[in-house]
């Protein structure tokens, strides 16, 4: 697979970034929408994710709608400089966001990339994030040029373990005393996605309906 990098304007002889630069696109299904995260998702992040046990296993998020704001600000500021996408789930039927993906650059030209997901406990068992998960992993393997897509588990994140081996991810191995949550020390599970492994699971699918 070609990776999307930026390319040169001959007229101009400057480099252009991709789209996703300027706006991540609205990504949908009959059952949730992705899209860029606005200051009117403040109030529902907080109410969603700043709850004990969806905050069990990542790292701390702001405790209100203020700092929250700050967060979407500075996500649209690292997405314009191609750093960083975050995406807001939106179950159908919902105007705000109760959940984010993640997807941040580990190579500079975003060939390799990490991406993390949070969801509201209401939304657990729902499967709203294995639909959220496969229209953000299409978008990023064929229009954010990433190649190797990488995640953490905390060892102990039963959850979330599950769900990257449902979408058909790579456990290649453990990174020991890599979560901190004040005393607590754990290990976190390394997962990967290839591109041509999410295209060929994807062809796969789409065969069998």
């Amino acid at each position: 697979m070609a990776l999307r990098k930026s390319v040169v304007d001959p007229a101009i002889g400057v480099s252009i970034p991709p789209d996703w630069h300027r706006g991540l696109r609205e990504l949908r299904d009959d059952a949730v929408l992705l899209r860029e995260l606005r200051r009117a998702d403040a109030p529902s992040l907080v109410e969603h994710l700043y709850r004990p046990r969806v905050l069990e296993f990542v790292a701390p998020c702001p405790s209100t709608a203020d700092g929250f704001a700050r967060f979407i600000r500075w996500s649209h500021a690292e997405r314009r400089r191609g750093a960083f996408a975050c995406y807001g789930i939106v179950p159908t039927g919902y105007a705000c966001a109760v959940g984010v993906i993640q997807v941040w650059a580990i190579e500079r030209d975003f060939s390799t990339a990490e991406w993390g997901f949070v969801l509201g406990e209401a939304f657990w068992g729902s499967g709203i994030f294995a639909r959220a998960a496969r229209l953000a992993l299409d978008e990023v393997f064929t229009n954010l040029g990433i190649y190797r897509l990488e995640a953490r588990a905390v060892d102990a994140n039963a959850i979330g373990n599950r769900a990257f081996e449902r979408l058909g991810a790579t456990r290649e191995g453990v990174l020991r005393g890599a979560f901190h949550d004040g005393d607590t020390v754990r290990s976190h599970i390394m997962w990967s996605i290839l591109a041509p492994e999410w295209q060929a699971r994807r062809s796969l699918e789409r065969h069998a309906n």
